[in-house]
């Protein structure tokens, strides 16, 4: 395997771009959540929670759903040639197992593991290498919130014989609906496939299910994985509390979310070069949030975006569901 990775790295991730996305996280008192998986230090705190609280690591049922779909998405793919596009691809670990499927089934397969963070795509296309045997990976670095030219970017393009799959796996949560899915409705090609999985809300109760799963983010790994931001910007654990909470959805859907807000204790400020920001006593910023979905809002929402659900499966704890979708 070569020592050497190329890795693309759009303008929507240029240090001048990421510096004002950094600036205006703190004038609105809403961290974007690309700036938890900024370093190195950050990704590995992100791969050890996913791998202690993450359902697809501790639920062997889930990984049972997750190996369902990929074999009914891989049965699909009737062109000899097939391009993965992973978008938000994390540690790569299943779309790693999505390219072994593709490969046993005779697909020529190129893979292009999509993330805000070097770091993160670096592992993915670590976690692709062995199964591509040192074939075609071709990682990209952007923010596809902002990048607006990624359908015509080159590491998106295939050729008429190629099919495209594309993954996005343990993102939706993390966005508001109505930001993201016309963002993955727009990425789209009429005969493309796209398989992503939620967070869904456990029980017929949906508020009472959200409450349930709250443990699930209000933990040591998740304390010190989001605080780590606010640290790095000179923040002590002494100038306030981070508290979590369920919240409804601003922009009055009806779902609710998991947020996490750290509130100040006592007067704290933050420089950023020439820049401060004042934060008095008992001001808050928010710095993550997840919703919790049903099979149902999904459905809905994404028929509002001309997105049609081709098959979903649901685990048995009812906490996640992989959907597979096509535009309408």
């Amino acid at each position: 395997m070569s020592t050497v990775v190329n890795v693309a790295i759009h303008a929507s991730q240029f240090p001048n771009q990421v510096r004002r996305d950094l600036l205006e996280s703190l004038r609105s008192r809403q961290v974007n959540h690309k700036f938890h998986y900024d370093s190195h230090k950050q990704t590995q705190q992100w791969l050890k929670l996913h791998q202690a609280y993450s359902p697809s690591r501790t639920d062997s049922d889930c990984a049972g759903v997750y190996d369902a779909s990929f074999a009914a998405v891989t049965q699909r793919v009737e062109q000899d040639n097939a391009h993965l596009i992973g978008l938000g691809c994390g540690g790569g670990q299943k779309d790693a197992r999505l390219l072994r499927l593709l490969l046993e089934r005779g697909k020529s397969v190129g893979y292009t593991p999509v993330d805000v963070s070097v770091a993160m795509v670096l592992v993915a296309h670590q976690a692709a290498m062995p199964i591509l045997a040192g074939g075609n990976c071709s990682p990209l670095v952007c923010d596809f919130l902002t990048a607006n030219d990624l359908p015509e970017n080159e590491a998106f393009h295939s050729s008429d014989e190629t099919e495209r799959l594309m993954t996005f796996f343990g993102m939706i949560p993390n966005f508001e609906p109505q930001v993201i899915l016309p963002k993955l409705a727009g990425f789209l090609r009429a005969n493309d496939h796209l398989l992503f999985s939620a967070n869904l809300a456990p029980g017929a109760d949906y508020a009472a299910g959200v409450n349930r799963i709250l443990p699930l983010y209000d933990n040591g790994l998740t304390r010190d994985w989001l605080m780590t931001f606010l640290i790095d910007l000179g923040v002590t654990m002494q100038d306030g509390t981070l508290r979590f909470s369920v919240e409804d959805c601003p922009a009055g859907s009806g779902l609710k979310r998991v947020e996490a807000n750290f509130i100040f204790a006592r007067a704290t400020q933050i420089s950023i070069d020439e820049e401060t920001f004042a934060f008095p006593s008992g001001d808050s910023i928010r710095l993550f949030f997840s919703y919790r979905h049903t099979p149902e809002t999904i459905n809905r929402l994404l028929k509002q975006h001309g997105v049609s659900v081709l098959d979903q499966w649901i685990t048995a704890s009812q906490e996640e569901g992989v959907f597979l979708c096509r535009r309408s």
